[in-house]
C-alpha cells in the first residue's frame, strides 16, 4: 500500500498501512527525532504476513508529517500520543495493538494510561517507565554513549552532516555486541534524510515540554503487555526492561540476547512472532515471567509458540556548544 498523509485538527501526519485492513491492527509508535522509517518495511511486512493489519508513521517534524520552525514546536509531548489517536480514527480503528519502540514506547505507555479504551495490548521496546513509581534505582546509559552523546556534533542544515551522526548513533545504539551493519545504516539513514519535509526540524524533539501526562500507575495497566529489551542496550541498561514489566501487571519480559537499542534485522525472527503470539485471541498469556533468547536457537514458552532464537519518557535531549553545532544529550533517567 502508499503512504496516506492524514488530517486532524489540521495536524497532517504521514502514514503507511501494510496488510488486509479486516486483519487485526497493529500500531507501531517509533522513538523521537526518527521517521516511520526506523520501523522497517521488510519488519512491517512480516508482521502483516501474520494475518496483521499494520499502521506506521511519522511524528510531527520527522519524515513528512507536519513540521514547525525549527527551535519551536508548538507542541508537547502529550501531543504525540494524541496524535497516535488521530492515526486510529483516520483509520477508524476503535481500538489497535500498540506496539513502540525507545521513546514510542513511552508514548504507548502514556496511550495506554490516558486512553485504556484504544489499546488492546502493550509492546514496549528498548524503553523505561514513562511515569514515575517504582523502588529500583535505575542505571544510567553506558559510558560509551555518554562519550558519545559528549563528544558528537551534527549539522542540521547539511544532509550529510545529518548522515553521517545518524549512522554513528546507529552504531553506539547497537551495543558493541554484534557486528554492526554501516551499509544498511547509511542506506536508511540516507532514505531518512531525504526523504524528511525538513530535516533541520529534528531538533524540535530535543525540547518537547512534557505536557500533562495522566495521572495512573502503570499497575493500571489491564492489557497483555510484553517487554522486550536488549541485554546490551547501551542508551536503557537492562535493568530498565526488568523494572518496567515488574510493574504492569502480568507482562513478560523477553530479553534478546546481545542486542542493543532498538529492533534490529538480527532480531525480527524473534520479535515478529513475539508480537504474533501476543495479539493473537486468546493467545496472549498473563502469567508473569522472563524469557531470554539466543540468535541460533528456539524456544517455547508455555503459551506453546515457537521463536527463532530518548527525559523521563525518554525524549532525546540536545545542547548547543559554542560552535553553533549540536551535540546530543541522553536523556533524562525516568
Amino acid at each position: 500500500m502508499a503512504e496516506r498523509v492524514v488530517e486532524a485538527d489540521g495536524i497532517e501526519l504521514c502514514t503507511e498501512p501494510f496488510g488486509d485492513p479486516s486483519d487485526a491492527p497493529v500500531l507501531l509508535v517509533m522513538g523521537t527525532g526518527a521517521s516511520m522509517l526506523w520501523w522497517e518495511e521488510g519488519f512491517c511486512r512480516m508482521l502483516a504476513g501474520g494475518a496483521r493489519f499494520v499502521i506506521r508513521y511519522d511524528h510531527r517534524d520527522t519524515g513528512r508529517s507536519v513540521t514547525y520552525e525549527p527551535g519551536h514546536p508548538g507542541y508537547t509531548g502529550m501531543d504525540l500520543v494524541e496524535d497516535a489517536v488521530r492515526v486510529l480514527d483516520a483509520y477508524g480503528l476503535p481500538a489497535a495493538h500498540v506496539v513502540g519502540v525507545s521513546a514510542g514506547g513511552a508514548l504507548a505507555q502514556l496511550l495506554a494510561l490516558g486512553h485504556p479504551a484504544r489499546v488492546l495490548s502493550l509492546v514496549l521496546i528498548s524503553t523505561s517507565a514513562a511515569v514515575p513509581g517504582g523502588d529500583r534505582e535505575l542505571p544510567p546509559p553506558t559510558q560509551e554513549f555518554l562519550r558519545f552523546a559528549s563528544d558528537a556534533r551534527v549539522d542540521r542544515s547539511d544532509a550529510d552532516s545529518m548522515i553521517a551522526y545518524q549512522v554513528a548513533y546507529a552504531r553506539v545504539l547497537s551495543g558493541g555486541r554484534r557486528p554492526f551493519d554501516e551499509d544498511a545504516a547509511r542506506r536508511l539513514a540516507r532514505r531518512d534524510v531525504g526523504r524528511a519535509r525538513d530535516v533541520a526540524a529534528l531538533r524540535n524533539h530535543d525540547s518537547l515540554p512534557e505536557g500533562e501526562p495522566p495521572q495512573a500507575p502503570l499497575s493500571s495497566v489491564g492489557v497483555p503487555t510484553l517487554v522486550i529489551h536488549g541485554s546490551a542496550d547501551p542508551l536503557f541498561p537492562l535493568a530498565h526492561g526488568e523494572a518496567l514489566a515488574e510493574r504492569i501487571p502480568g507482562a513478560r519480559l523477553l530479553v534478546l540476547d546481545g542486542a542493543g537499542h532498538g529492533v534490529e534485522r538480527a532480531d525480527w525472527e524473534v520479535i515478529v512472532p513475539a508480537i504474533l503470539a501476543l495479539t493473537t485471541a486468546g493467545g496472549a498469556g498473563r502469567g508473569k515471567s522472563r524469557e531470554g533468547s539466543g540468535r541460533d536457537r528456539s524456544v517455547r514458552d508455555r503459551s506453546g509458540w515457537d521463536r527463532s532464537v530518548r527525559d523521563r519518557s525518554g525524549w532525546d535531549r540536545s545542547v548547543r556548544d559554542r560552535s553553533g553545532m549540536e551535540k546530543p544529550r541522553p536523556p533524562r533517567a525516568p
